[in-house]
């Protein structure tokens, strides 16, 4: 039977949405406090008991989060050309993460990324 594991992060980031209309308060400079849910889906293994150790999760996806964490996410995608920074919406790290990590993690099944207490993005494979 199938479990889903969830591995979470935080960061603090600031960024702008170019893409939104001039005035609309998204396209001004502004930051939050961004949470990361990591889903890996996969078989418990009779052995460990266990997905996948909470611990592999963590050594593979934090060098990402150290990468975002009080940074300014379009100079990052500046600076490294990385498109889905350029233009850093929910949606756009959301699906950053999901290319970073998915060769990295084993049953990678979804990201979710919370930009507000009561926004939120999902992705899944």
């Amino acid at each position: 039977m199938p479990v889903i594991i969830t591995k979470k992060f935080r960061f603090e980031s600031a960024h702008h949405l170019p893409g939104f209309p001039e005035g609309h308060k998204c396209r001004r400079l502004h930051g939050h406090s961004f949470r990361l849910e990591v889903n890996v889906e996969g078989e418990i293994d009779p052995e460990t008991g266990v997905v996948m150790d909470f611990g592999i999760i963590k050594s593979k996806v934090k060098p990402f989060v150290d990468q975002l964490d009080h940074e300014y996410l379009n100079q990052l995608g500046e600076i490294h050309s990385e498109e889905l920074l350029k233009n850093p919406t929910s949606e756009n790290l959301c699906k950053w993460f999901f290319e970073k990590l998915k060769p990295l993690i084993p049953g990678l099944h979804s990201i979710v990324i919370h930009e507000t207490c009561t926004s939120r993005c999902v992705i899944t494979q």
